[in-house]
């Protein structure tokens, strides 16, 4: 795994969702992160000083898997970029096809009343 600047790793993720555009997948996790061992946290804790957490993403299409880390002071660039990538490439997907409402709930009622039960005085 190569731990990427947010920069190189926006490239490197709009290249792989281009080469698995006609077949494939690609996967990105998002992660809260210290970048730091279970001691050295601990210890941080005990003398009081406190923990900067980072997003710490990743991207694999299966055979190349890259990854970055995102601070507090990125993250918004970080994010908008990463959403403008996510719909500039999500093209395959297919829309969902909704019933129009007028016409389910005229077939709702018309089947409803019929099988109402009467009420009991």
């Amino acid at each position: 795994m190569v731990l990427l600047q947010p920069d190189p790793f926006l490239n490197e993720l709009t290249s792989m969702f281009e080469k698995s555009s006609e077949k494939g997948s690609v996967w990105v996790t998002l992660k809260r992160s210290s970048l730091k061992s279970k001691a050295q946290r601990n210890k941080m804790k005990t003398a009081g000083s406190p923990i900067e957490y980072r997003c710490l993403v990743r991207a694999t299409d299966g055979k190349k898997t890259i990854s970055t880390s995102v601070g507090i002071k990125d993250h918004q660039r970080f994010q908008a970029s990463y959403a403008t990538i996510l719909k500039a490439h999500m093209t395959a997907l297919k829309k969902r096809e909704r019933k129009d409402k007028k016409k389910v709930m005229g077939t709702d009622n018309k089947e409803g009343d019929s099988k109402k039960k009467p009420k009991k005085a």
